[in-house]
């Protein structure tokens, strides 16, 4: 995987397949505060995989600790390395290093860091954590657009009332009303099948969602649908007639009915997944929905939502 000059490095695991990295250069057996640097990070390589970290998340992480380690040699023993290594370490990003470190590069090394030398010592390799003492000063993304009440109500009105148009049209409801109450990804949502949907109790039609890579197996989740989805569903099923999957056809398409729709609402910020996705994990978070289902709900690995929770804690927090 090239830094961020494109340099390309051998000393970690290189991208294959989506999903896959390849075995890790360095050997992995047990380590022990004596291994090398390079040793342990193949150790956490193997651990992040177990762990099912998201793809995005081994990468950059196995990026941010490869520049750590060239800076202070791959063949350092972990047990060597002090507080004061990994400050000269941050220091030399910003102002020694000759390339440009963004707050929000520079705080996910960080993260790199004190996730990796934690795993080190909760599993016992080390007796106390480097990175521990290191400040961590996350960067503050800016807030992602989400729909108002106001906004939500026309975009659900218009796409309700093509229902029973003159030439109806339930696919923009189906769609727009599943994304607001699941949450779901935009891959995810290509991604379902007819399968995936329990329709054995009209009330309460369920959305099973599904992985086909068995290492996101913890992204999986049952989330209820209201009934007036599921007489809506049935339309759409006779008026589109899919075989296997719910929306057969490109993600495009589906962005161009959002698009659509929103125009028809009259609502001036676009309308996509990632609006809808964040306006629903927004509502439920209004509705008292624990933080930590919350997180299930959405998919959403510990690290990464330590800031998308403090995102929607901001999005659907009091006012002032």
């Amino acid at each position: 995987m090239p830094d961020e000059s494109g340099e390309q490095l051998s000393l970690f695991p290189r991208p294959g397949a989506p999903g896959e990295y390849g075995p890790p250069v360095t050997s992995t057996g047990p380590i022990s505060a004596s291994s090398s640097l390079a040793s342990a990070i193949g150790a956490f390589y193997e651990h992040m995989l177990r762990k099912g970290f998201a793809d995005n998340t081994v990468k950059a992480f196995l990026g941010d600790l490869r520049i750590a380690a060239k800076f202070l040699a791959p063949n350092k023993p972990i047990g060597d390395i002090a507080t004061q290594d990994l400050n000269r370490f941050l220091t030399w990003l910003v102002s020694g290093r000759g390339k440009p470190c963004s707050s929000k590069s520079y705080a996910r090394r960080v993260t790199a860091l004190k996730v990796f030398f934690g795993w080190l010592q909760e599993s016992g390799v080390l007796e106390s954590d480097p990175a521990a003492p290191i400040i961590h000063q996350r960067a503050i993304s800016p807030m992602p657009d989400i729909l108002y009440d106001d906004e939500m109500e026309r975009l659900l009105r218009v796409t309700r009332d093509m229902l029973f148009g003159a030439k109806p049209d339930a696919r923009p409801y189906v769609l727009v009303s599943l994304l607001l109450k699941t949450g779901i990804k935009k891959a995810e949502c290509m991604a379902i099948e007819l399968n995936h949907l329990d329709r054995s109790n009209p009330q309460a039609p369920v959305l099973n969602v599904r992985h086909p890579n068995p290492r996101m197996a913890h992204k999986e989740r049952r989330i209820v649908l209201s009934s007036q989805w599921g007489v809506a569903l049935q339309q759409y099923l006779q008026e589109y007639k899919p075989k296997t999957h719910l929306f057969e056809c490109t993600a495009r398409n589906l962005e161009y009915v959002l698009a659509d729709a929103g125009a028809r609402a009259e609502i001036k910020k676009p309308v996509s997944f990632e609006v809808l996705r964040w306006t629903s994990a927004v509502l439920d978070f209004r509705a008292g929905m624990p933080l930590e289902r919350l997180r299930q709900k959405m998919g959403l690995s510990r690290i990464t939502w330590q800031e998308a929770g403090e995102r929607i804690r901001r999005l659907g927090g009091p006012t002032f």
